[in-house]
C-alpha cells in the first residue's frame, strides 16, 4: 500500500512531536539524552535507514539552516526566560565565559589549526569560532530547569550558551575576512567598529527594549481588560520574530536580541511580582 508523502510526514512529525513530549519524563532515568533520540530517529528515517528523508546537504542548506535557527531561536529566549535576572549573577560567571574563556578556546583551536592541521589563519580562527559556543539546544540538560533554579553551576551554563552564541559571530566574521569572504576594512577599523562593537551592543540593546516593551504591552492591555492580553505561546513566537527581525535590520546579531528579548520579559516579570506583594 502506498503512502501519500503527506500522510507520511503527518504521521511521522506527530510521532516525533508526541515522543519529545510524553519521553521526557521517562528519559531522564537513561543515560541518553533527547537530542541524542532525536539524531537516531534522523539517521532511521534518512538515506540510511528507511530513506523517507532524502536531501542533499548542499543543495538543501537554506532549509536546513532556517530549521536550526528557528530550534536555537525558541532554546535562547527559553534560557533567557529561566534565568533570575541578577547582574552580579551574570558578571561572576557567564559573561566571563561567554567573552575571555570563548576568546581564549577561539585561539587556542585556532593555534591547533594553524599548527598541526597546517590550515590558513582565517580557517583555523573560524574553526575556533564555531566550535567554541555552548550549544543551548544539546545542553538544556544540564541548564537550569525554572526561573527559580538557583544553582551557579547551572546558571553558569545557561547563561553563557545563551550569549556566546552571538559573541561568536564577529570572530566568524573575522575568519571569513581573512579569507577573503567579508571585509574587515583597513587595519581591521571595519570588523571592530561594526562586527563586534556596534553588532553586538545594539543586538543586546534591541532585544532588551523588545523584551520590555512587549511586557509592559501585556501587563497594560491586561490591566485595562481585566484578561491575559494573548496566549503565552503566541506571545513568545511574536518576540521571537520580532527582536530577531529587528536586530537584522539594523545588522545587528539577532541570536543576542532574542537571548536579551527573553532576560527583559523575566526581568519584568520579577518587577511586577515585587511590586504586587503586600508590604509587611
Amino acid at each position: 500500500m502506498s503512502v501519500e508523502p503527506v500522510t507520511a510526514w503527518a504521521l511521522l512529525s506527530g510521532l516525533i512531536f508526541l515522543l519529545a513530549a510524553l519521553g521526557r519524563g521517562p528519559m531522564r532515568r537513561w543515560p541518553v539524552s533527547m537530542p541524542a533520540l532525536y539524531l537516531l530517529i534522523g539517521a532511521a528515517i534518512g538515506p540510511w535507514g528507511l530513506r523517507l528523508l532524502d536531501f542533499e546537504l548542499i543543495k538543501h542548506v537554506k532549509v536546513v539552516e532556517s530549521v536550526t535557527e528557528v530550534a536555537v531561536l525558541i532554546s535562547l529566549l527559553t534560557a533567557g526566560l529561566q534565568l533570575k535576572p541578577k547582574w552580579h549573577h551574570y558578571l561572576t560567571a557567564p559573561i566571563p565565559l561567554a567573552s575571555v574563556t570563548m576568546v581564549v578556546t577561539i585561539a587556542g583551536v585556532a593555534m591547533v589549526g594553524t599548527m598541526l592541521l597546517g590550515l590558513p589563519l582565517g580557517a583555523a580562527i573560524l574553526l575556533g569560532a564555531v566550535l567554541a559556543p555552548t550549544d543551548p539546544v544539546l545542553a538544556s540538560d544540564v541548564q537550569v530547569k525554572h526561573h527559580q533554579d538557583t544553582d551557579r553551576l547551572r546558571y553558569a551554563l545557561t547563561g553563557e550558551a545563551g550569549l556566546n552564541d552571538g559573541a561568536a559571530f564577529p570572530f566568524i566574521m573575522l575568519g571569513l575576512g581573512l579569507l577573503g569572504h567579508h571585509s574587515l576594512g583597513e587595519y581591521g577599523w571595519r570588523w571592530i567598529t561594526v562586527d563586534l562593537l556596534w553588532a553586538t551592543s545594539a543586538g543586546l540593546g534591541i532585544g532588551w527594549a523588545s523584551g520590555y516593551s512587549v511586557s509592559r504591552a501585556a501587563v497594560w492591555i491586561k490591566r485595562q481588560t481585566n484578561s491575559p492580553a494573548a496566549c503565552e505561546e503566541a506571545l513568545t513566537l511574536g518576540l521571537i520574530g520580532l527582536s530577531y527581525g529587528a536586530a537584522l535590520l539594523i545588522h545587528a546579531y539577532g541570536f543576542l536580541a532574542v537571548f536579551a528579548a527573553g532576560v527583559a520579559m523575566r526581568r519584568y516579570a520579577e518587577r511586577q511580582s515585587d511590586d504586587e506583594q503586600p508590604d509587611k
